[in-house]
């Protein structure tokens, strides 16, 4: 063949490689709603727009109230505490109960079977779920919602899942400053949610009025992994997954937790620990747990521990506002960000200990203070 038949050939490909020009496809999303959304998430309201529509019940106000209690922005902040004061008279009417568990008891299961049967009595329900972030990528998956198909549609139900972002002791304060939010937005019935047993326990503990124990039979020993700090917590016990030839095994696991409350000593709210036995999936005696939550709450209502229990937990939420607002502005400080990391590479290098690189970093942000008064 002759060069140019190859030629000839080279330009045919050519012409076969050439792409038609498309049709233009329409814009999805409508431009003026974009404009409207970035207009709102960049120019935050006044305080009075925000209080109006928490006081409204207004979901949409409610959500981005609780954003700003959660952003880490000091104007954010600063406006976030304003709508929080003026929204605190209306507070401290709602039953707060805190849920905990093993991995894999069914929490999820359970919070949307309660939550359903609460809203059918006509009661207005939020859930905060409190979900450790990741140490590793600093992410959470907030999957919470996906889980509860039929509460997170439900119009007397609010769900909102919040990330721990590594600082169980901040996220303690936000949902507590959350609370106050709902229950300024006319929800009479607080649930918060922890995932799975650990340290966020101890947070959640501290700032409701009953704490829940979901644990599940058939695992093993059922007391195993459950720490004894945990069992003294617990103001009630719930064994979920009574269902099907799982029965016995719910019933066994009950009374094994009951022997084991009885080497406890009594609660200081002066009421026993109740197990119960119950099913998410088919809601069988999800109405019993509940009395039982209700019934406890209103007896250390009658007794007065309520009302000392919450006094504590407001000094509580003080030191965590303390203890965050120095963390934070020591960390946002230009000086200390610049020394942290040639103090880090010290530290990792071992040329000097972890406690001298601490307090070399105190001093300077000591010294720093010290100075800012003269």
């Amino acid at each position: 063949m002759s060069y140019e038949h190859f030629e000839n050939q080279e330009h045919e490909w050519e012409s076969n490689l050439k792409v038609n020009e498309g049709v233009n496809q329409p814009i999805q999303v409508n431009p003026d709603a974009l404009k409207r959304l970035k207009a709102s998430r960049m120019h935050v309201m006044p305080v009075e727009w925000y209080v109006d529509g928490i006081r409204k019940g207004d979901r949409m106000v409610l959500s981005k109230a609780i954003t700003l209690v959660e952003s880490a922005l000091p104007q954010h902040q600063q406006l976030a505490q304003q709508i929080i004061a003026v929204c605190l008279p209306y507070a401290g009417k709602a039953l707060r109960l805190g849920i905990t568990g093993v991995p894999g008891a069914g929490k999820s299961t359970f919070i949307e079977a309660l939550g359903m049967y609460l809203c059918s009595q006509g009661h207005k329900l939020a859930v905060l779920a409190i979900d450790p972030s990741s140490q590793r990528s600093k992410g959470s998956i907030l999957g919470d919602k996906t889980r509860m198909e039929e509460l997170s549609v439900h119009p007397n139900a609010f769900i909102r899942p919040s990330a721990s972002a590594g600082t169980l002791g901040g996220v303690a304060r936000k949902t507590r400053e959350t609370i106050i939010l709902c229950e300024a937005a006319g929800y009479d019935t607080i649930f918060v949610e922890t995932v799975g047993v650990g340290q966020s326990e101890t947070a959640v503990h501290s700032m409701v009025d009953f704490f829940l124990l979901i644990l599940i039979s058939g695992a093993g020993d059922e007391l195993q992994g459950i720490k004894r700090g945990i069992m003294e917590m617990a103001d009630g016990i719930a064994v979920n997954k009574a269902d099907g030839d799982n029965v016995m095994r719910a019933e066994r696991a009950a009374a094994e937790c009951r022997n084991a409350l009885h080497l406890f000593p009594l609660s200081e709210s002066g009421q026993p620990t109740e197990v119960l036995t119950c099913s998410a999936l088919t809601k069988f005696n999800i109405d019993t747990v509940w009395n039982m939550v209700k019934g406890h709450v209103q007896a250390i209502r009658q007794n007065g521990f309520l009302e000392r229990k919450r006094a504590r937990q407001d000094v509580q939420m003080m030191i965590d506002s303390i203890e965050e607002a120095l963390k934070n502005d020591f960390y946002r400080n230009t000086l200390i960000a610049d020394m942290l990391h040639l103090v880090e590479e010290d530290v990792r290098q071992q040329r000097i200990s972890a406690y001298i690189g601490a307090q070399k970093l105190l001093d300077v942000y000591f010294d720093l203070l010290k100075k800012s008064k003269e």
